[in-house]
Protein backbone atom coordinates (compact mmCIF):
# COMPACT_ATOMS: atom_id res chain seq x y z
CA UNK A 1 0.00 0.00 0.00
CA UNK A 2 1.26 3.57 -0.83
CA UNK A 3 0.33 6.30 1.04
CA UNK A 4 0.42 10.37 -0.09
CA UNK A 5 0.96 12.79 2.91
CA UNK A 6 0.02 16.56 2.22
CA UNK A 7 1.00 18.96 4.83
CA UNK A 8 -1.54 20.97 6.60
CA UNK A 9 -2.07 24.68 4.14
CA UNK A 10 0.13 26.39 6.64
CA UNK A 11 2.90 24.95 5.66
CA UNK A 12 2.47 24.97 2.62
CA UNK A 13 2.34 28.50 2.41
CA UNK A 14 5.46 29.56 3.89
CA UNK A 15 8.45 30.70 2.71
CA UNK A 16 10.75 27.59 0.77
CA UNK A 17 13.82 27.56 3.80
CA UNK A 18 10.76 27.40 6.85
CA UNK A 19 8.50 25.04 4.29
CA UNK A 20 11.61 23.02 3.97
CA UNK A 21 12.61 22.99 7.27
CA UNK A 22 9.05 22.04 8.75
CA UNK A 23 8.93 19.55 5.76
CA UNK A 24 12.08 17.39 7.11
CA UNK A 25 10.62 17.29 10.58
CA UNK A 26 7.26 16.47 9.25
CA UNK A 27 9.32 13.35 7.49
CA UNK A 28 11.58 12.37 10.62
CA UNK A 29 8.35 12.36 12.77
CA UNK A 30 6.17 10.08 10.48
CA UNK A 31 9.59 7.50 9.79
CA UNK A 32 9.86 7.77 13.55
CA UNK A 33 6.53 7.04 14.31
CA UNK A 34 6.16 4.33 11.82
CA UNK A 35 8.83 2.25 12.13
CA UNK A 36 7.85 1.67 15.67
CA UNK A 37 4.63 -0.04 13.34
CA UNK A 38 6.77 -2.23 11.03
CA UNK A 39 11.02 -1.49 10.43
CA UNK A 40 10.18 -2.15 7.03
CA UNK A 41 7.67 0.54 6.10
CA UNK A 42 9.25 3.16 4.14
CA UNK A 43 9.17 6.63 4.44
CA UNK A 44 10.66 9.54 1.85
CA UNK A 45 9.17 12.75 0.26
CA UNK A 46 9.97 16.00 -1.10
CA UNK A 47 9.23 19.80 -0.41
CA UNK A 48 5.36 19.62 -0.84
CA UNK A 49 4.26 16.18 0.17
CA UNK A 50 5.63 12.61 2.24
CA UNK A 51 5.26 9.38 0.83
CA UNK A 52 4.13 6.22 2.48
CA UNK A 53 5.37 2.68 0.81
CA UNK A 54 4.07 0.03 3.18
CA UNK A 55 3.93 -3.53 3.09
CA UNK A 56 1.47 -5.17 1.92
CA UNK A 57 -0.15 -8.93 3.80
CA UNK A 58 0.91 -7.67 6.69
CA UNK A 59 -2.53 -6.23 7.77
CA UNK A 60 -0.90 -2.89 8.57
CA UNK A 61 -3.32 -0.83 6.75
CA UNK A 62 -5.67 0.49 9.51
CA UNK A 63 -3.01 0.74 11.99
CA UNK A 64 -0.68 3.00 9.85
CA UNK A 65 -3.93 5.15 8.66
CA UNK A 66 -4.62 5.37 12.47
CA UNK A 67 -0.97 6.85 14.10
CA UNK A 68 -0.71 8.80 10.91
CA UNK A 69 -4.28 11.08 11.43
CA UNK A 70 -2.80 11.57 15.09
CA UNK A 71 0.52 13.21 13.77
CA UNK A 72 0.06 17.13 14.04
CA UNK A 73 1.26 19.00 10.83
CA UNK A 74 -0.68 16.35 8.51
CA UNK A 75 -3.80 17.89 6.62
CA UNK A 76 -4.66 14.41 4.51
CA UNK A 77 -3.50 11.13 3.74
CA UNK A 78 -4.46 10.07 0.55
CA UNK A 79 -4.07 5.94 -0.25
CA UNK A 80 -2.88 5.76 -3.91
CA UNK A 81 -2.28 3.55 -6.60
CA UNK A 82 0.78 3.42 -8.90
CA UNK A 83 1.28 2.84 -12.00
CA UNK A 84 3.88 2.67 -15.02
CA UNK A 85 3.03 5.67 -17.97
CA UNK A 86 2.15 4.12 -20.88
CA UNK A 87 -0.92 5.98 -22.77
CA UNK A 88 -3.36 8.56 -21.93
CA UNK A 89 -6.09 5.46 -22.39
CA UNK A 90 -4.51 3.43 -20.39
CA UNK A 91 -4.88 6.02 -17.42
CA UNK A 92 -8.28 6.17 -18.40
CA UNK A 93 -9.11 1.85 -17.86
CA UNK A 94 -7.53 2.14 -14.46
CA UNK A 95 -9.70 4.93 -13.35
CA UNK A 96 -12.32 2.77 -14.52
CA UNK A 97 -11.85 0.02 -12.59
CA UNK A 98 -11.12 1.76 -9.21
CA UNK A 99 -14.05 4.52 -9.34
CA UNK A 100 -16.85 3.05 -11.20
CA UNK A 101 -18.79 1.36 -8.19
CA UNK A 102 -17.84 4.36 -5.77
CA UNK A 103 -19.07 7.70 -8.75
CA UNK A 104 -22.19 5.17 -8.88
CA UNK A 105 -25.61 7.49 -8.76
CA UNK A 106 -23.03 10.23 -7.47
CA UNK A 107 -21.47 13.53 -9.17
CA UNK A 108 -18.05 13.18 -9.97
CA UNK A 109 -15.36 15.55 -11.15
CA UNK A 110 -11.39 13.76 -12.34
CA UNK A 111 -8.67 16.28 -11.32
CA UNK A 112 -5.33 15.98 -12.89
CA UNK A 113 -1.76 16.96 -11.98
CA UNK A 114 1.12 16.77 -14.01
CA UNK A 115 5.14 16.92 -13.27
CA UNK A 116 7.55 17.36 -16.11
CA UNK A 117 6.85 17.56 -20.03
CA UNK A 118 3.82 15.78 -21.42
CA UNK A 119 2.55 15.76 -25.24
CA UNK A 120 -0.83 16.69 -23.51
CA UNK A 121 -2.85 18.94 -21.61
CA UNK A 122 -4.12 17.92 -17.81
CA UNK A 123 -7.58 19.16 -19.54
CA UNK A 124 -7.20 16.34 -22.10
CA UNK A 125 -6.56 13.68 -20.10
CA UNK A 126 -9.39 14.98 -17.43
CA UNK A 127 -12.07 14.91 -20.60
CA UNK A 128 -10.89 11.47 -21.62
CA UNK A 129 -10.96 10.09 -17.77
CA UNK A 130 -14.62 12.06 -17.41
CA UNK A 131 -15.95 10.14 -20.97
CA UNK A 132 -14.93 6.73 -19.89
CA UNK A 133 -15.81 7.05 -16.36
CA UNK A 134 -19.42 7.96 -17.21
CA UNK A 135 -19.91 5.03 -20.22
CA UNK A 136 -18.28 2.65 -17.67
CA UNK A 137 -20.64 3.38 -14.40
CA UNK A 138 -23.79 5.37 -14.29
CA UNK A 139 -22.79 8.33 -12.50
CA UNK A 140 -25.75 11.31 -11.67
CA UNK A 141 -23.20 13.86 -13.36
CA UNK A 142 -20.16 15.69 -13.29
CA UNK A 143 -19.53 19.01 -10.54
CA UNK A 144 -16.74 20.76 -11.25
CA UNK A 145 -17.05 22.95 -8.44
CA UNK A 146 -18.49 20.73 -5.58
CA UNK A 147 -18.38 16.99 -6.27
CA UNK A 148 -19.41 14.10 -4.36
CA UNK A 149 -16.49 12.13 -5.94
CA UNK A 150 -13.47 13.35 -6.62
CA UNK A 151 -11.05 11.24 -8.68
CA UNK A 152 -7.52 12.48 -8.60
CA UNK A 153 -5.06 11.74 -11.00
CA UNK A 154 -1.10 12.61 -10.88
CA UNK A 155 1.16 12.43 -13.52
CA UNK A 156 4.96 12.21 -13.07
CA UNK A 157 7.58 11.60 -16.18
CA UNK A 158 7.74 8.21 -16.41
CA UNK A 159 4.75 7.21 -13.76
CA UNK A 160 1.37 7.95 -12.56
CA UNK A 161 -0.82 7.69 -9.50
CA UNK A 162 -4.38 7.39 -8.67
CA UNK A 163 -5.59 8.37 -5.44
CA UNK A 164 -8.32 6.26 -3.54
CA UNK A 165 -9.98 7.06 -0.70
CA UNK A 166 -8.59 9.92 1.17
CA UNK A 167 -8.35 10.93 4.92
CA UNK A 168 -8.32 13.47 6.98
CA UNK A 169 -5.00 14.54 9.15
CA UNK A 170 -4.91 16.24 12.33
CA UNK A 171 -3.81 19.49 10.69
CA UNK A 172 -1.37 22.14 12.37
CA UNK A 173 2.49 22.14 12.23
CA UNK A 174 5.02 19.07 12.59
CA UNK A 175 5.75 18.55 16.03
CA UNK A 176 8.77 20.02 16.89
CA UNK A 177 8.82 22.56 14.03
CA UNK A 178 8.25 25.42 16.71
CA UNK A 179 9.28 26.23 20.22
CA UNK A 180 8.99 23.88 23.58
CA UNK A 181 6.57 25.17 26.52
CA UNK A 182 5.55 23.83 29.27
CA UNK A 183 2.10 22.62 29.95
CA UNK A 184 0.61 22.87 33.72
CA UNK A 185 -1.47 19.49 33.51
CA UNK A 186 -4.25 18.95 36.27
CA UNK A 187 -5.84 16.07 34.23
CA UNK A 188 -9.15 17.30 33.60
CA UNK A 189 -10.76 18.55 30.76
CA UNK A 190 -9.24 21.63 30.39
CA UNK A 191 -5.34 20.86 30.86
CA UNK A 192 -5.55 17.65 28.70
CA UNK A 193 -7.57 19.81 25.78
CA UNK A 194 -4.90 22.38 25.92
CA UNK A 195 -2.05 20.14 25.73
CA UNK A 196 -3.60 18.60 23.18
CA UNK A 197 -4.11 21.85 20.98
CA UNK A 198 -0.68 22.79 21.85
CA UNK A 199 1.15 20.10 20.33
CA UNK A 200 -1.09 20.06 17.63
CA UNK A 201 -0.11 23.54 17.07
CA UNK A 202 3.59 21.88 16.75
CA UNK A 203 4.57 22.88 19.98
CA UNK A 204 6.71 20.30 21.64
CA UNK A 205 5.71 20.04 25.71
CA UNK A 206 6.73 18.95 28.81
CA UNK A 207 4.35 18.31 31.58
CA UNK A 208 4.42 19.89 34.60
CA UNK A 209 2.06 18.90 37.80
CA UNK A 210 1.82 20.39 41.42
CA UNK A 211 1.10 18.10 43.74
CA UNK A 212 -2.04 19.23 45.68
CA UNK A 213 -3.03 16.33 47.44
CA UNK A 214 -3.26 12.43 47.55
CA UNK A 215 -1.47 9.61 45.66
CA UNK A 216 -5.22 8.85 43.56
CA UNK A 217 -4.72 12.01 41.84
CA UNK A 218 -1.64 12.23 40.83
CA UNK A 219 -1.89 8.63 39.39
CA UNK A 220 -4.62 9.78 37.30
CA UNK A 221 -2.31 12.40 35.91
CA UNK A 222 0.15 10.15 35.08
CA UNK A 223 -2.06 8.08 32.77
CA UNK A 224 -3.90 11.08 30.90
CA UNK A 225 -0.53 12.61 30.55
CA UNK A 226 1.28 9.33 28.74
CA UNK A 227 -1.98 8.79 26.68
CA UNK A 228 -1.63 12.28 25.52
CA UNK A 229 1.91 12.07 24.91
CA UNK A 230 1.52 8.48 23.58
CA UNK A 231 -0.99 9.29 21.00
CA UNK A 232 -0.30 12.87 19.64
CA UNK A 233 3.51 13.94 20.59
CA UNK A 234 5.73 10.65 20.74
CA UNK A 235 7.76 11.53 18.25
CA UNK A 236 9.46 13.82 20.90
CA UNK A 237 10.87 13.03 24.29
CA UNK A 238 9.50 14.76 27.00
CA UNK A 239 9.36 15.43 30.60
CA UNK A 240 6.15 14.81 33.64
CA UNK A 241 7.46 16.86 36.25
CA UNK A 242 5.62 16.55 39.73
CA UNK A 243 6.28 19.49 42.42
CA UNK A 244 4.70 18.71 45.66
CA UNK A 245 2.60 21.43 46.63
CA UNK A 246 0.91 20.48 49.64
CA UNK A 247 2.93 22.75 51.88
CA UNK A 248 2.73 25.94 49.72
CA UNK A 249 -1.24 25.43 49.84
CA UNK A 250 -0.64 25.12 53.98
CA UNK A 251 1.32 28.64 53.72
CA UNK A 252 -1.43 30.24 51.46
CA UNK A 253 -4.37 29.04 53.79
CA UNK A 254 -1.76 30.11 56.40
CA UNK A 255 -0.83 33.38 55.42
CA UNK A 256 -3.13 35.02 52.77
CA UNK A 257 -6.80 36.68 52.91
CA UNK A 258 -9.31 33.91 51.69
CA UNK A 259 -10.61 35.92 49.02
CA UNK A 260 -6.89 35.98 47.39
CA UNK A 261 -6.59 31.81 47.90
CA UNK A 262 -7.31 31.13 44.33
CA UNK A 263 -4.96 34.36 42.92
CA UNK A 264 -2.31 33.37 45.27
CA UNK A 265 -2.33 29.87 43.87
CA UNK A 266 -2.41 30.23 40.80
CA UNK A 267 0.28 32.90 41.12
CA UNK A 268 2.38 30.63 43.06
CA UNK A 269 2.50 27.62 40.40
CA UNK A 270 3.45 30.65 37.80
CA UNK A 271 6.27 31.26 39.79
CA UNK A 272 7.27 27.79 40.36
CA UNK A 273 6.43 27.16 36.29
CA UNK A 274 8.83 30.16 34.96
CA UNK A 275 11.34 28.38 36.99
CA UNK A 276 11.23 25.37 36.12
CA UNK A 277 10.62 26.05 32.33
CA UNK A 278 13.73 27.90 32.42
CA UNK A 279 15.69 25.27 33.19
CA UNK A 280 13.86 22.78 30.60
CA UNK A 281 14.75 25.59 28.01
CA UNK A 282 10.61 25.83 27.69
CA UNK A 283 9.88 29.40 26.27
CA UNK A 284 6.17 29.50 27.27
CA UNK A 285 3.72 28.05 29.58
CA UNK A 286 0.56 26.68 28.80
CA UNK A 287 -2.65 26.38 31.02
CA UNK A 288 -6.26 25.96 30.75
CA UNK A 289 -7.84 28.62 31.78
CA UNK A 290 -11.01 29.61 30.28
CA UNK A 291 -12.53 33.13 30.86
CA UNK A 292 -15.00 33.35 33.70
CA UNK A 293 -15.03 29.56 33.90
CA UNK A 294 -14.10 30.22 37.76
CA UNK A 295 -13.66 33.08 40.29
CA UNK A 296 -9.55 33.18 39.52
CA UNK A 297 -10.17 33.06 35.60
CA UNK A 298 -11.85 36.71 35.56
CA UNK A 299 -9.96 39.34 32.88
CA UNK A 300 -9.14 40.96 36.49
CA UNK A 301 -7.58 38.13 37.91
CA UNK A 302 -5.82 36.71 35.06
CA UNK A 303 -4.05 39.93 34.47
CA UNK A 304 -3.33 39.62 38.23
CA UNK A 305 -2.25 36.22 37.96
CA UNK A 306 0.26 36.31 35.18
CA UNK A 307 2.19 39.24 36.77
CA UNK A 308 3.43 36.75 38.84
CA UNK A 309 5.82 35.50 35.63
CA UNK A 310 7.56 36.89 33.24
CA UNK A 311 6.77 34.22 30.71
CA UNK A 312 4.37 34.11 28.19
CA UNK A 313 1.13 32.30 29.11
CA UNK A 314 -0.84 30.41 26.28
CA UNK A 315 -4.34 29.77 27.03
CA UNK A 316 -5.51 28.00 24.24
CA UNK A 317 -9.42 27.63 25.42
CA UNK A 318 -9.24 30.76 26.43
CA UNK A 319 -12.68 31.59 24.55
CA UNK A 320 -14.19 28.48 24.53
CA UNK A 321 -16.95 26.75 26.53
CA UNK A 322 -17.53 24.11 28.75
CA UNK A 323 -19.41 21.71 26.18
CA UNK A 324 -16.83 22.74 23.45
CA UNK A 325 -14.07 21.54 25.72
CA UNK A 326 -15.66 18.41 26.48
CA UNK A 327 -16.30 17.67 22.93
CA UNK A 328 -12.67 18.20 21.99
CA UNK A 329 -11.94 15.86 25.20
CA UNK A 330 -14.02 13.07 23.76
CA UNK A 331 -12.60 13.51 19.90
CA UNK A 332 -9.04 12.85 21.39
CA UNK A 333 -9.87 10.35 23.87
CA UNK A 334 -8.86 12.07 27.47
CA UNK A 335 -12.92 12.58 28.52
CA UNK A 336 -13.23 8.92 30.74
CA UNK A 337 -9.84 10.30 32.49
CA UNK A 338 -11.46 13.65 33.25
CA UNK A 339 -14.48 11.98 34.13
CA UNK A 340 -13.43 10.14 36.97
CA UNK A 341 -10.22 12.41 37.49
CA UNK A 342 -10.10 12.62 41.26
CA UNK A 343 -9.86 16.07 42.36
CA UNK A 344 -8.33 18.22 45.43
CA UNK A 345 -10.62 21.20 46.23
CA UNK A 346 -8.71 22.23 49.66
CA UNK A 347 -8.25 25.90 48.17
CA UNK A 348 -11.77 26.99 48.02
CA UNK A 349 -12.87 30.82 49.17
CA UNK A 350 -16.53 31.43 50.60
CA UNK A 351 -16.01 34.41 49.10
CA UNK A 352 -13.45 34.30 46.85
CA UNK A 353 -12.56 37.88 44.80
CA UNK A 354 -13.19 38.28 41.03
CA UNK A 355 -11.52 41.52 40.88
CA UNK A 356 -8.26 41.35 42.35
CA UNK A 357 -6.34 44.04 42.90
CA UNK A 358 -2.68 43.88 42.28
CA UNK A 359 -1.39 45.43 45.36
CA UNK A 360 -3.31 43.95 48.00
CA UNK A 361 -2.77 40.36 46.10
CA UNK A 362 1.52 41.27 46.88
CA UNK A 363 0.67 42.86 50.41
CA UNK A 364 -0.52 38.88 50.89
CA UNK A 365 1.79 37.04 49.44
CA UNK A 366 4.51 39.41 51.48
CA UNK A 367 3.69 37.37 54.36
CA UNK A 368 4.13 34.32 53.05
CA UNK A 369 7.87 32.23 53.84
CA UNK A 370 9.37 32.32 50.27
CA UNK A 371 11.37 29.44 51.18
CA UNK A 372 8.29 27.20 51.36
CA UNK A 373 7.96 27.56 47.24
CA UNK A 374 11.21 27.22 46.67
CA UNK A 375 11.95 24.01 49.20
CA UNK A 376 9.16 22.95 46.58
CA UNK A 377 10.42 23.68 43.46
CA UNK A 378 13.45 21.93 44.55
CA UNK A 379 11.72 18.37 45.87
CA UNK A 380 10.34 18.32 42.35
CA UNK A 381 10.54 15.15 40.40
CA UNK A 382 11.00 14.57 36.89
CA UNK A 383 10.62 11.23 35.02
CA UNK A 384 10.39 10.77 31.19
CA UNK A 385 7.03 10.52 30.00
CA UNK A 386 7.73 7.59 27.82
CA UNK A 387 8.64 5.74 31.62
CA UNK A 388 5.60 7.04 33.18
CA UNK A 389 3.50 4.27 34.04
CA UNK A 390 6.18 1.95 35.13
CA UNK A 391 7.91 4.67 37.43
CA UNK A 392 4.59 4.30 39.87
CA UNK A 393 5.88 1.38 41.61
CA UNK A 394 8.05 -1.60 41.00
CA UNK A 395 7.51 -5.39 40.34
CA UNK A 396 7.93 -5.93 43.63
CA UNK A 397 5.26 -3.98 44.66
CA UNK A 398 2.58 -6.22 43.49
CA UNK A 399 2.63 -10.18 42.84
CA UNK A 400 2.43 -11.25 38.99
CA UNK A 401 0.57 -14.65 38.18
CA UNK A 402 0.85 -16.63 35.24
CA UNK A 403 -1.14 -18.80 35.65
CA UNK A 404 -4.92 -18.13 37.25
CA UNK A 405 -5.99 -20.39 39.42
CA UNK A 406 -9.73 -21.68 38.26
CA UNK A 407 -11.77 -19.11 40.91
CA UNK A 408 -9.72 -15.59 39.77
CA UNK A 409 -11.68 -13.36 38.19
CA UNK A 410 -9.64 -11.32 35.62
CA UNK A 411 -10.32 -7.83 35.24
CA UNK A 412 -9.57 -6.67 31.97
CA UNK A 413 -8.35 -2.96 32.88
CA UNK A 414 -7.57 -1.79 28.73
CA UNK A 415 -9.02 1.22 27.38
CA UNK A 416 -12.19 -0.29 25.40
CA UNK A 417 -10.63 0.82 21.60
CA UNK A 418 -7.81 -1.98 22.83
CA UNK A 419 -10.14 -4.52 24.08
CA UNK A 420 -12.03 -4.18 20.72
CA UNK A 421 -9.09 -4.94 19.00
CA UNK A 422 -7.71 -7.21 20.97
CA UNK A 423 -10.51 -9.35 22.95
CA UNK A 424 -9.06 -11.42 25.99
CA UNK A 425 -10.95 -14.83 26.16
CA UNK A 426 -10.22 -17.33 28.78
CA UNK A 427 -11.60 -20.86 28.94
CA UNK A 428 -11.75 -21.45 32.63
CA UNK A 429 -11.86 -17.96 34.65
CA UNK A 430 -14.97 -15.27 34.61
CA UNK A 431 -13.28 -11.87 32.68
CA UNK A 432 -14.80 -8.61 34.12
CA UNK A 433 -14.13 -5.44 31.61
CA UNK A 434 -13.68 -2.52 33.69
CA UNK A 435 -11.30 0.25 32.18
CA UNK A 436 -8.63 1.50 34.34
CA UNK A 437 -10.21 4.82 34.60
CA UNK A 438 -13.68 3.70 36.24
CA UNK A 439 -11.71 0.72 38.32
CA UNK A 440 -11.47 2.89 41.47
CA UNK A 441 -15.15 3.78 41.19
CA UNK A 442 -16.10 -0.20 40.84
CA UNK A 443 -13.75 -2.18 43.03
CA UNK A 444 -15.68 -2.10 46.21
CA UNK A 445 -18.82 -2.89 44.14
CA UNK A 446 -17.17 -6.55 43.18
CA UNK A 447 -17.71 -9.38 45.31
CA UNK A 448 -15.70 -10.09 48.63
CA UNK A 449 -13.57 -12.82 49.34
CA UNK A 450 -12.25 -13.29 45.40
CA UNK A 451 -8.92 -13.08 44.32
CA UNK A 452 -8.86 -10.52 41.31
CA UNK A 453 -6.17 -9.99 38.75
CA UNK A 454 -5.45 -7.25 36.47
CA UNK A 455 -5.16 -7.49 32.74
CA UNK A 456 -3.64 -5.42 29.95
CA UNK A 457 -1.43 -5.81 26.74
CA UNK A 458 1.91 -4.35 28.55
CA UNK A 459 1.39 -5.09 32.16
CA UNK A 460 2.32 -1.60 32.86
CA UNK A 461 -1.13 -0.15 33.68
CA UNK A 462 -2.16 -3.19 35.40
CA UNK A 463 0.66 -3.15 37.86
CA UNK A 464 0.15 0.50 38.20
CA UNK A 465 -3.88 -0.02 39.48
CA UNK A 466 -2.80 -2.93 41.40
CA UNK A 467 -0.11 -1.09 43.47
CA UNK A 468 -2.76 1.69 43.79
CA UNK A 469 -5.45 -0.76 44.99
CA UNK A 470 -2.68 -2.15 47.35
CA UNK A 471 -1.99 0.30 49.14
CA UNK A 472 -5.72 1.54 49.43
CA UNK A 473 -5.83 -1.64 51.45
CA UNK A 474 -7.39 -4.50 49.13
CA UNK A 475 -5.14 -7.33 49.82
CA UNK A 476 -6.88 -9.23 47.03
CA UNK A 477 -5.63 -8.07 43.53
CA UNK A 478 -2.51 -9.09 42.03
CA UNK A 479 -1.61 -8.51 38.23
CA UNK A 480 -2.39 -11.61 35.60
CA UNK A 481 1.05 -11.96 33.30
CA UNK A 482 0.21 -14.51 30.79
CA UNK A 483 3.85 -16.26 29.73
CA UNK A 484 4.71 -15.19 25.94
Amino acid sequence: MKLLIRPAPEVAIKSKPVRRQQMRHLRQNVRKLLTRLDSDIQVEGAWDRVDVDVPDSRGLAGPVIEQLQRIPGISTIQEIAVFPWVTMEDVAEKAVAAFAERIRDKTFAVRVRRHGDHPFRSIDLERLVGTALFEGSAPKGVDLGRPEVEVRIEIHDHHYHIAHRKHRGAGGYPLGAVETVMTLISGGYDSSVAAYLMMRRGLRSHFLFFRLGGTAHEVGVRQVTHYIWERYGASHGAKFISVPFEDVVAEIMRSVNQRHWGVVLKRQMLKAASEIAAINNASGLVTGDAVAQVSSQTLSNLNVVDRASDEVVLRPLIAMDKEAIINIAREIGTEPFARTMPEYCGVISRKPATRAKLHRVEEDEANMDAQVLAQAIANRQDTPVNRLLEAICTPEDVELVNTPDVNDIIIDVRHPSEGEQSPLHLTGNRVVEIPFYELNERIGSLPAGRQYLLYCDRGTMSRMHACNLKAEGHTNIKVYAPAS
